[in-house]
């Protein structure tokens, strides 16, 4: 069977690493909290959903220690009048990847992936791997090598 997410770090030929870690512990914190890593380096891509007919989708990807800002800057992107984070069942099946582990590669190609521009700040990121008994640690740049990859200013901001 194939695997979207490892096909998509070989083509793109982004430098990683994989780091593999219990499912019961891949939630941003407890991952972060257990293994080691800082939140600060820790990125979370989320699918948002317009609740227009027909839906649009984008995969926003943020700082773990930031806030997508969807109710200004994502709705706006999106060009509908209301938006919201998808339903774990519409993340499954739009991403097909596991919910709590929806990483930035691997994604459908048609399905924009908008990167908060403080992303681009670290030296290294980590997201999810696709499931949830593994990670991706890369620096960031990598990120700039996938097709459907936009920078956006402004897309989250410090939580409070």
């Amino acid at each position: 069977m194939s695997d979207p997410v490892l096909e998509s770090l070989i083509t793109t030929r982004v430098e990683h690493e994989i780091i593999e870690c219990d499912p019961d512990l891949a939630d941003t914190v407890s991952f972060c909290e257990h293994y080691g890593y800082r939140i600060e380096e820790s990125a979370n891509a989320i699918l948002v959903a317009g609740k227009n007919e027909p839906k649009k989708y984008a995969v926003c990807l943020a700082l773990a220690s930031t806030r997508i800002d969807v109710n200004k800057t994502v709705k706006k992107k999106l060009e509908v009048r209301k938006v919201s984070f998808a339903s774990p069942e519409e993340a499954i099946e739009v991403t097909s990847q596991t919910l709590g582990g929806i990483t930035p590669f691997g994604l459908p190609s048609d399905l924009p992936l908008w990167v908060d521009s403080r992303v681009l700040e670290c030296e290294k990121i980590i997201v999810g791997g696709g499931s949830r008994d593994r990670k991706i640690y890369l620096p960031p740049e990598g990120l700039l090598k996938l097709p459907n990859t936009e920078i956006v200013e402004g897309l989250a901001a410090p939580r409070p």
